[in-house]
């Protein structure tokens, strides 16, 4: 993306730092041995593009990082489902009666995250695997483009060595049909190409949507959770009030499954909107681009004819033809009397 117009290297802060500011930088990103996701990320990235045809080296690179992504995810989502029981007991067993309450069901919404991670984990793979079959076909057609290039080095070779070589003439017959060949696979490459890289985008765009949407439903049940804890100071010796909110708490725990279980991307709450300028600009794009796939209609210019082909009359035979040929003829007339000269004496 271009530095100027990357979100990444922006300056200002944006309204949810300045809302809530940013906390410092995790002691798990520095230290590292051999890079982020140690000797087995390392080693899978950088010998993922030292091997193979060159066309696919990039890709394979990208395959590669993206497993490293995938298992990086499926540590934090059995991590993350593992930390849940502990948050489930520990913290009520010496609590008051809300607050173990409370800290119970908080280790259940904790728990699903982790089984969401898990779930967007596989989903996730489904952008990998399009990914990866791009991979797989940029592959298959590396070979036509050896044999092309092959060929038209031992064209020139010969053309320098012996000009006169009768090898040559079978050599560029076969160039012909070797730059067909590349020709035909290099197309279905650009069309299998557009057509992967916009479904596998879909899938991770669906996918990271679904998920920090329920994440963010589980987060805002996980508040109301928290209302039930009666957080006023008291004074020692004061008992606090009986807690009452158990049926309360599994309301909650219910109506967030509810919710989890109702949603729809058509529901979704976050919605990306575009500015004028932005939609007119798309929309003149994808109108381009429908006129370039259907071309340009004339079958407007030349009207059918009503009936079959036995409605046609000869002009002779057309009841008006004898008063049009009349007119025309002293139209005719008229014109060539208009247009005629003196004769000189």
């Amino acid at each position: 993306m271009h530095r100027t117009y990357s979100m990444r290297t922006s300056r200002l802060p944006t309204a949810s730092q300045v809302e809530n500011p940013p906390p410092p930088v995790s002691t798990t990103k520095t230290g590292r041995w051999l890079g982020v996701g140690g000797i087995g990320h390392a080693f899978r990235k950088n010998a993922a593009g030292a091997f193979g045809p060159d066309l696919s080296r990039k890709l394979a690179q990208l395959v590669k990082m993206e497993k490293n992504v995938m298992r990086s995810m499926e540590m934090v989502a059995r991590e993350r489902m593992e930390v849940a029981v502990p948050t489930s007991l520990s913290r009520g067993e010496a609590c008051d009666e809300d607050v173990s309450d409370v800290t119970d069901k908080l280790g259940v919404l904790i728990y699903e995250i982790g089984e969401l991670e898990d779930q967007f984990v596989d989903r996730y793979d489904q952008y990998r695997v399009t990914i990866k079959s791009i991979r797989n076909i940029e592959a298959s057609v590396q070979p036509s483009r050896d044999r092309k290039q092959k060929i038209t080095d031992e064209i020139a070779k010969l053309k320098y060595k012996d000009p006169q070589s009768p090898r040559i003439v079978v050599l560029e017959q076969e160039l012909v049909r070797a730059e067909a060949e590349s020709l035909v696979a290099e197309a279905q490459l650009s069309n299998i190409t557009r057509e992967k890289v916009k479904a596998a985008f879909q899938y991770q765009f669906d996918a990271l949507r679904e998920h920090c949407e329920k994440v963010a439903i589980i987060a805002g049940y996980g508040k109301h959770l928290l209302d039930l804890i009666d957080d006023t100071p008291v004074t020692p010796g004061e008992t606090r009030y009986a807690y009452d909110g158990y049926d309360a708490s599994k309301a909650i725990i219910q109506d967030c499954e509810d919710a989890l279980s109702n949603w729809v991307s058509s529901k979704a709450v976050v919605k990306s909107s575009l500015s004028t300028r932005s939609r007119t600009l798309s929309q003149r794009h994808r109108e381009n681009i429908a006129k370039r796939i259907e071309g340009i209609d004339l079958s407007s210019q030349d009207a059918p004819m009503n009936g079959d082909r036995d409605s046609w009359l000869p002009a002779d035979e057309h009841p008006n033809y004898e008063d049009d040929a009349a007119s025309t003829i002293e139209g005719e007339e008229r014109g060539r009397e208009e247009e005629r000269e003196p004769i000189a004496a």
